[in-house]
């Protein structure tokens, strides 16, 4: 059974639908809206992913300076010390006495040299009187010739007495730099990483005493493949990931020796770490390095791209009529592809609706403005 409902009973809508489908002229039914793109040149600047590291500038181990026993060592593994701040102190009475002996020469060198000079004023003098004499008959050739020997002698006395002096300062020098040796300082600040002795050990000169690394002077370090390092001049810029985090870094140095078993050269990066936490060497980082020297290349958007049959093909959009062109690709660029045949500078290439699109036919169109 077929039941009629009077037109009286329609909604609005579907009658106004239905008006418009009827009423429409072919020529715009056949047309289709899309969204187009079109084809630029831009700079190729592909990147590979590679596994660095966290490495400290500074770090390594605090020595003793001078031989003695260790009477109290003031840090812990995992303290953060200052410059300067005493890890280590050895025994000081031995290193006290050298001083004070060193000390008692010095004033003894002072009081010769003090001796060294009256005598040379004295024999001036004495040389003086004589040669005072000379037209008198009481003078003597002999006596006044003895008297400008000793003078010289005695001059050459007063130099070795300046010069014993300034040994025996010198030494007094070594003896109070030795004391103050004997307390174990910070070449630098940082975090105590291991302790080496006790107290009650003896140590010698170069004997380790700390383990220090400066995790404020932190670099990254990378083995980069070696056909990847012609974009890695001083100065260049890259990307790097670290605890979901990606940050800027510049190129300080790519060291010129290559691992033959590797194939790689170690790179060493200057990061902007910012506010990041829980920094700590060896930590490891993703360094976004340049596949090559950056080129400048024809790019198409991937949403332009179609493959039917194997091959790769596009929707030109000229003169409001779509055309179906074959295109050749290369490498990819973020979400753009590079263009080796097949399209020009400012062509329109659809990116939205091309799925459907047959050659001939007419379309309308709006300018997309994403990259």
């Amino acid at each position: 059974m077929t039941f009629t409902v009077p037109w009286r009973v329609l909604p609005v809508t579907a009658v106004v639908a239905a008006a418009t489908l009827f009423a429409a002229p072919a020529s715009a039914q056949q047309e289709a809206l899309i969204r187009v793109d079109a084809v630029r040149v831009e700079p190729l600047k592909q990147t590979v992913p590679v596994l660095g590291r966290l490495v400290a500038r500074r770090a390594g181990v605090v020595a003793a300076r001078v031989q003695g026993p260790v009477v109290e060592i003031l840090v812990e593994v995992g303290d953060r010390i200052e410059k300067d701040a005493v890890n280590a102190v050895l025994d000081r009475d031995r290193l006290t006495s050298q001083r004070d002996l060193r000390a008692a020469e010095v004033t003894e060198a002072e009081a010769t040299l003090a001796t060294a000079n009256a005598e040379v004023r004295l024999r001036r003098q004495e040389l003086a009187r004589i040669e005072g004499l000379r037209k008198s008959p009481a003078f003597s050739k002999g006596i006044y010739e003895d008297k400008q020997l000793e003078v010289v002698m005695q001059k050459g006395e007063l130099a070795k007495a300046a010069a014993d002096l300034a040994r025996t300062r010198a030494q007094l020098r070594l003896a109070e730099i030795a004391l103050r040796d004997a307390e174990i300082r910070a070449p630098y600040a940082g975090v105590v990483t291991r302790r080496h002795t006790e107290v009650g050990a003896h140590v010698d000169v170069g004997d380790s005493v700390v383990s220090l690394v400066d995790d404020h002077s932190l670099e990254i370090e990378a083995d980069v493949p070696a056909q990847r390092i012609g974009g890695l001049t001083p100065g260049a810029a890259v990307t790097f990931e670290l605890g979901g985090v990606v940050r800027d870094a510049t190129v300080r140095a790519a060291i010129p020796e290559e691992n033959p078993l590797t194939r790689t050269r170690t790179v060493r990066f200057v990061p902007d770490l910012g506010e990041i936490t829980d920094l700590a060497a060896n930590r490891s980082v993703t360094i976004h390095v340049p596949a090559g020297k950056p080129r400048t290349v024809v790019t198409v958007h991937k949403d332009a791209v179609v493959s039917r049959k194997g091959r790769r093909e596009v929707v030109v959009v000229v003169d409001g009529t779509a055309e179906i062109r074959p295109v050749r690709l290369g490498e990819a660029a973020g979400n753009r592809f590079e263009v080796i045949d097949g399209l020009v500078v400012g062509d329109l290439v659809v990116i939205r609706g091309n799925e459907r699109l047959r050659s001939g036919q007419k379309v309308r169109y709006l300018q997309d403005a994403q990259g």
